[in-house]
């Protein structure tokens, strides 16, 4: 009987997560300086969008430029690909080195807050419910994964569900964690410090830091370090 040879697995470097940082120049503070005090949030937001869907250099300067003087507060070396939506961006404070993938979507709120650390990485497609969020440093957000900050009480019954008043929670991702391609974080959830979410999971508890979970919903697989003790039922 033949033996089918194991697939090949090939190692290499991560690359954002190990990427050096250097200061934004000059001339993009004073930039973003200026556009704030000339546009407003209404004219920024406005000129945001002439710039949103473009992959060119200055595509990609104006969108950096742009939210650095839309946000609370912004560090250096963000990097927003094309096609990112951001709704109450003013909420936001974003750390050093983030960089934002095509296609995401962050809805904030008029009287939210929205935390992004360093380092953090969000994936295509992405949709965060960022009302009510903390996503640690250097945080892997997979394609497609999703976080659900709030739901509607759907009391009283009669009634539209859609009409009922909104219950929004908050939603904490804890340093170093990784959240799969197409995860979605129920409101109130907080995962961990370098937890990591499987591939299409539903979390609707809380993650111990340095723990697996996978599955819909999803449930503890193993510790990252195989020493460490099961988790208690409490």
């Amino acid at each position: 009987m033949s033996v089918e040879p194991e697939p090949m697995v090939r190692l290499v470097k991560a690359v954002h997560g190990q990427r050096d940082m250097a200061a934004d120049p000059s001339y993009e503070l004073q930039l973003a300086e200026e556009l704030r005090k000339t546009y407003g949030p209404a004219g920024l937001s406005e000129l945001y969008g002439r710039f949103s869907s473009g992959t060119g250099f200055i595509d990609d300067l104006m969108r950096r430029v742009i939210c650095r003087a839309l946000v609370r507060k912004c560090g250096s070396g963000l990097r927003i690909a094309s096609g990112v939506v951001f709704r109450h961006p003013e909420t936001f404070e974003i750390g050093d080195g983030v960089r934002i993938e095509s296609g995401a979507h962050i809805q904030g709120r008029h009287d939210g807050s929205c935390v992004i650390g360093h380092k953090v990485w969000i994936g295509p497609q992405a949709f965060l419910d960022a009302r009510d969020l903390v996503l640690g440093d250097y945080v892997g957000w997979g394609p497609g994964a999703k976080i659900l900050g709030s739901t509607h009480t759907g009391m009283p019954h009669d009634v539209p569900i859609i009409a009922t008043d909104l219950q929004i929670r908050p939603v904490r991702v804890e340093a170093w964690a990784d959240i799969g391609t197409n995860a979605t974080i129920l409101p109130g959830v907080t995962i961990g410090k370098g937890a990591m979410v499987g591939a299409g999971a539903v979390v609707v508890t809380d993650v111990p830091p340095f723990s697996i979970v996978a599955g819909v919903p999803a449930r503890f697989v193993r510790w990252r370090k195989e020493t460490d003790p099961e988790p208690t039922s409490s």
